[in-house]
């Protein structure tokens, strides 16, 4: 589907845990936080069920496929975490990723501050 008008402006709670994630991944993540002010939400659902969300930027066809992460993190209690990251495709700011490491994957997004992936595991 390339139509914008099914897409959604972000929660507020989306766009703080989005601008975390960018604020706190890559040195290269911060080149994206001008896009997240031209993000929305597609109306696209993970058929597992979790709380991942695809982004489209405004005046931009949807991202091709692929991913890039800008920044990855574990979240949860420390003995069931789970991981998010925030990815990019050919230069477009794409989606955030919620997945499992323990148990199912997280069905609503984590709020920050995450856990940098490779402590607290």
């Amino acid at each position: 589907m390339n139509s914008t008008e099914n897409n959604r402006a972000l929660t507020g709670s989306e766009r703080v845990l989005a601008r975390w994630m960018l604020e706190n991944g890559l040195p290269e993540a911060r080149a994206f936080l001008a896009q997240l002010e031209e993000a929305k939400v597609t109306p696209w659902r993970c058929p597992c069920g979790c709380a991942s969300i695809n982004l489209q930027i405004k005046g931009h066809p949807p991202a091709p496929p692929g991913v890039h992460i800008l920044g990855d993190f574990l979240c949860g209690p420390v003995d069931a975490p789970a991981g998010a990251f925030i990815f990019e495709s050919e230069g477009l700011l794409s989606g955030i990723e919620v997945y499992s490491l323990a148990t199912d994957a997280p069905s609503v997004l984590p709020h920050p501050p995450l856990r940098p992936f490779g402590q607290g595991r």
